[in-house]
């Protein structure tokens, strides 16, 4: 006989266990507030421009084939500047204790498509810091792509700055808790049914039909014991009153 399940007894099956998801959902938003507020350490962003192009005659005409030999050497300089040729020299100049190795994981160089602009992004705990490493990085690939690549027209459209104020890039703590009461909600209505699912125990008349796969024909309701002791005594002032009349 196959198993069904209406909405009514899925409905009934939340309500029941409604304490237990709404338990686990606020567990999981307070600890991720916690997690995010307390323990995860703010991390600040700085971003640089550069413009990496080769010398050209300023007497020359536009050349399209130019531009696109550019644009494929794009990728070659994303690799150069996280070369241990370029940020070695730039931990050298810092002198902040940061290495190269710690940089080039600090370091996302990428750039837009069909452009000869190179973003350097600058992911560090300290907000000064990151934009010291992007500023610095920029400059010292300006100075030794020359030498490597010769390419000696290398420009930096913005330098990294630090506002006033900095405010850190991550972690996000509404969104990492908006994300731990989906999470927390998920798993209380998914314990919920599970829970539901193991228990074997007899509830109802449907659950012995359900069990034996006959029908039912009778039910012996349950009679609470206060209950029947007061229909008793019910009964008993009635007989005596009546007992009173026929006496009279």
């Amino acid at each position: 006989m196959e198993e069904t399940i209406s909405l009514k007894e899925l409905l009934e099956t939340l309500k029941k266990r409604i304490i237990l998801i709404v338990s686990i959902t606020l567990i999981a938003a307070i600890a991720s507030g916690v997690v995010s507020y307390f323990y995860l350490t703010p991390i600040y962003q700085a971003s640089t421009q550069i413009l990496v192009n080769q010398t050209k005659d300023k007497n020359s005409l536009y050349n399209s084939n130019e531009v696109q030999t550019n644009l494929q050497l794009i990728n070659t300089y994303n690799v150069i500047i996280k070369s241990p040729a370029i940020l070695d020299k730039v931990a050298e100049e810092l002198n902040s204790g940061i290495t190269a190795t710690q940089i080039s994981n600090e370091i996302t160089v990428a750039n837009e498509n069909e452009s000869q602009v190179v973003n350097l992004t600058v992911q560090d705990p300290n907000a000064q810091q990151a934009a010291d490493i992007a500023n610095t990085t920029a400059k010292v690939f300006q100075k030794e792509i020359k030498k490597i690549m010769n390419v000696d027209n290398v420009s930096i459209l913005s330098k990294a700055t630090v506002s006033e104020n900095p405010s850190p890039v991550k972690p996000r703590p509404l969104l990492n808790i908006a994300i731990a009461i989906v999470v927390g909600l998920m798993a209380g209505v998914g314990l919920s049914f599970l829970l539901e699912y193991f228990n074997n125990t007899i509830k109802n008349e449907q659950d012995v039909e359900k069990l034996l796969e006959l029908p039912i024909l009778g039910v012996i309701a349950t009679i609470d014991d206060q209950k029947l002791e007061d229909a008793q005594a019910r009964r008993a002032k009635r007989n005596a009153v009546r007992g009173e009349t026929i006496g009279s």
